[in-house]
């Protein structure tokens, strides 16, 4: 019984890394806070807050542009490990 256990931890535990290595460094995330808009205007994509764009003094147009995180017409998830814009 016991070493089923072990054996299904170490699985976890492998798919875990498999699936970390193969997102983009600016892409990792835990939680969905960890991730933001990936430019400053009208993004249709997210990275994690190391990666964040400087948007100090950047002025962006009011438009709802389709498409994009605007409006909020999408929302910023962390789906497995990775940052994402989710469009419904």
């Amino acid at each position: 019984m016991q070493k089923k256990v072990i054996v299904g931890l170490m699985s976890i535990l492998l798919v875990t890394i498999f699936l970390t290595s193969c997102v983009p460094e600016e892409k990792v995330c835990t939680l969905d806070k960890d991730c933001v808009q990936s430019v400053c205007c009208h993004a249709s994509d997210t990275v994690n807050h190391d990666n964040a764009p400087d948007c100090r003094g950047v002025l962006c147009s009011t438009e709802c542009v389709p498409e994009t995180l605007d409006c909020g017409q999408g929302q910023m998830k962390c789906i497995q490990g990775q940052c994402q814009a989710v469009f419904e």
